[in-house]
């Protein structure tokens, strides 16, 4: 009898020896992935145990081993849109995902802009459409404020459908350019939500490209400590980022730069840091859109600094920025309740440059380059195709645009629109330009406009 029950407790030891296959949170039920490409799934078991994984839109099994740390990965392709499907995974137990979609999935991250929801401050006027929005195939997957001393293999949270619940909890942005996107693509969209109100970039950025770099770590340690949220590099990065590098995604949406201000100085590198990093650890070169930070009254003019830092991001390949000048209603408020605009813009960069959509999907004009001739500057713009007016009057009313000779000083510039979308800037107090800013203030952002009613994007031009 002594034997026997040795025997029985050797068996459960040995049972319980063996580790279950596990899935990082990311693949849950409800889960969208993306369409038509490589997508990696992965997880835990028993060292080199064997792993069977089926898709059900798909006829064979994949067979696989766990290394001997008990980590397995797998790559493959995904047809187009689609669901709901099932993958089974099955090793020393079996693991079923259902309501599995194949469809857009986006990354959707930042600071308190991008997280700013309906019940965050029960914004009754942000224009959200509880009693429909369930029509819309959109997929949610909230991460929760985590950070990491060191990157992270895995993070909490679970897929939701979207739902007169589920939305009032979740980015208004994201949201509106979720609904916008599958309005228009027809197929399930993925919306993952990574944002932490007050953060830097820094924390969003591997501390390593920080902290080696002399630049931006000095401007890195002039950021004023908070309680409420981190402030060193790479701590939400390694919590809330990292995690998901593994899982394709087709592009990311961006709203942050409220808590760089202090120190726009460095913004422009850091920012362009970030996107590489983040593009290098997913091996993809996907699209990144951003969103110009809004009108606000910040100390001195660093939103205006900060605002130009920001462009320097589009010398990247596929980025797109999103102009606000015209959204903010309360320049003391840091938080515009009109987060349907700023995902519709976000949108229409998405349907219009990555998807490559036909259709009519207005963007904001932004400095492309210029050409001095004399006393004249001649400005031309991206995305200027329908022309530039000059909102509610003629070019005579045009607001918060100047030029400066070689003293630097300021006059109202004069303004002629070119039949080519371009614009002639010139003053008869100065000679020889130097120095032309439109709507370099902190919420005096001018009044030029595309054909479709968008603003410019504020710039200054340092003539050579």
């Amino acid at each position: 009898m002594k034997k026997f029950l040795l025997m029985v407790i050797a068996l459960c030891l040995f049972q319980a020896s063996q580790a279950t296959i596990r899935l990082p949170h990311i693949f849950s039920d409800g889960v969208v992935l993306q369409q038509k490409t490589d997508i990696q799934l992965w997880g835990w078991a028993s060292p080199n145990e064997k792993v069977s994984i089926w898709p059900s839109w798909q006829k064979d099994s994949i067979h696989l081993r766990a290394n001997p740390d008990g980590k397995w990965m797998v790559t493959l392709h995904t047809p187009a849109a689609g669901g709901p499907f099932t993958i089974d995974f099955d090793a020393h137990n079996h693991i079923r995902l259902s309501d599995v979609w194949l469809g857009e999935v986006w990354v959707c991250s930042g600071q308190s802009n991008m997280e700013f929801t309906y019940n965050w401050r029960k914004a009754k006027d942000i224009g959200i459409d509880f009693d429909s929005c369930n029509r819309y195939n959109l997929h949610f997957f909230q991460v929760p404020k985590t950070t990491g001393v060191t990157p992270q293999e895995d993070l909490p949270g679970s897929w939701m459908h979207c739902d007169s619940n589920t939305l009032k909890n979740f980015s208004a942005v994201a949201y509106f350019f979720g609904k916008k996107l599958n309005k228009n693509l027809h197929v399930p969209i993925g919306l993952i939500s990574s944002n932490w109100g007050g953060t830097p970039a820094e924390v969003w950025t591997p501390a390593a490209l920080v902290n080696e770099n002399p630049f931006l770590h000095k401007w890195q340690e002039k950021i004023k400590p908070s309680i409420g949220w981190p402030i060193l590099a790479g701590r939400a990065y390694n919590g809330m980022i990292y995690p998901l590098t593994n899982f394709a995604i087709a592009g990311t949406i961006w709203y942050q730069g409220e808590s760089n201000v202090d120190t726009y100085q460095s913004y422009g590198q850091l920012f362009k840091t970030m996107i590489r990093s983040w593009r290098t650890r997913w091996n993809q070169d996907f699209p990144f859109y951003f969103v110009q930070i809004a009108p606000f009254h910040y100390n001195a003019e660093n939103g205006a600094e900060l605002r130009d830092q920001q462009t320097q991001a589009l010398t990247l390949p596929h980025t797109g920025m999103v102009v606000t000048a015209d959204l903010v209603s309360d320049t003391n408020d840091i938080h515009p309740h009109d987060k349907y605009d700023v995902g519709y813009r976000l949108a229409n960069l998405a349907l219009s440059d990555h998807y490559l959509l036909q259709g009519h999907f207005p963007k904001s004009p932004v400095l492309s380059h210029y050409e001095v001739k004399g006393n004249k500057v001649q400005i031309y713009f991206k995305d200027a195709e329908t022309g530039l007016n000059v909102k509610s009057g003629s070019t005579k009313d045009i607001q918060q645009l100047f030029i400066a000779g070689e003293d630097q000083h300021l006059y109202p510039a004069t303004l002629s629109i070119e039949h080519d979308g371009s614009i002639t800037v010139s003053s008869k107090e100065v000679t020889a330009p130097k120095l032309i800013e439109y709507g370099f203030t902190n919420t005096r952002l001018g009044n030029l406009i595309s054909g479709d009613g968008l603003p410019v994007a504020p710039f200054r031009i340092k003539l050579q």
